[in-house]
């Protein structure tokens, strides 16, 4: 049994510039073709905030309007607080976007928002849009300091109430020893 050869052609420059200029243009083709397909959160800033932006770690204080694509609203708050992480993921990219004291415009598609499955007054299927307002953000550490903080003053406030009516304890004053009995 023989094995013949075959020599290849050494490629030119030339032909090595064409097949990069191919790699490049299909990788960018495919990229282009993901963008388009991805589905992305609708995300207009009305009015600029200032510092930094919140993380999915933190929870929230927002003013919001949400709507549906035919002007109903389905909900509104003056002031909600919410976890970032908690909220479906169009709006949870949003929030991570805002700086305190920004007023912004969203369009959730609802592949990021509640899919096909009704929430409520929510149809399913249904693009959201919503005006909010980022009031403030603390990181979730903060809140739980200042949750446990409130609780020893519930638990303080409760103590003083209980000693208040205790016998012995520091209640309404009655008459004075020896002072006559009041009618």
């Amino acid at each position: 049994m023989s094995v013949t050869t075959v020599p290849l052609r050494p490629v030119n420059n030339k032909g090595l510039w064409l097949i990069w200029i191919g790699v490049i243009a299909l990788l960018g083709a495919a990229a282009a073709f993901a963008y388009h397909v991805t589905p992305r959160i609708g995300f207009e800033v009305i009015k600029e905030g200032t510092g930094k932006s919140p993380t999915k770690a933190d929870v929230v204080l927002v003013k919001y309007e949400g709507k549906l694509d035919d002007g109903t609203v389905f909900d509104a708050n003056e002031q909600a607080p919410m976890q970032v992480a908690q909220v479906v993921p169009g709006f949870s990219e949003a929030l991570t976007r805002m700086k305190k004291g920004g007023q912004y415009k969203i369009i959730i598609p609802p592949q990021l928002g509640y899919g096909d499955r009704e929430a409520g007054p929510i149809p399913a299927g249904s693009t959201l849009h919503f005006d909010v307002t980022l009031l403030d953000f603390r990181s979730e550490a903060e809140v739980r300091a200042m949750q446990q903080q409130m609780q020893q003053q519930q638990q303080m406030m409760q103590q003083q109430q209980m000693m208040q009516g205790a016998p012995g304890g520091a209640g309404p004053a009655g008459p004075p020893p020896g002072a006559p009995p009041q009618p």
